[in-house]
């Protein structure tokens, strides 16, 4: 089930609650009778290890990315990879003649 937190308009008081998707949302505090408003937090929520798609089946501009701890840009790295092809091509020419 799901953690909501909530904060009291009048005493300010922060608490979380597990509740049901399902549930209406508080909106009396149990403390002082004020008002209470949802709040909208970070999830602790984080997929890691493998199993993942993310890590099993990175494409080459992710490993890239991965390697050097920067975001993909997929332009740069297609035409990177092009300009390498050729130069390999070319260079397997010329050590063939």
């Amino acid at each position: 089930m799901p953690i909501y937190e909530y904060k009291c308009t009048k005493c300010s008081k922060q608490f979380e609650v597990t509740q049901k998707m399902t549930d209406a949302p508080l909106i009396e505090c149990e403390s002082c009778g004020g008002r209470l408003t949802k709040l909208i937090t970070s999830t602790s929520f984080v997929l890691k290890g493998s199993g993942w798609y993310v890590t099993d089946y990175p494409s080459a501009e992710r490993k890239k990315a991965l390697e050097s701890g920067k975001p993909a840009d997929k332009s740069r790295d297609a035409k990177s990879e092009k300009k390498t092809e050729t130069t390999t091509k070319k260079e397997e020419t010329a050590k063939a003649k």
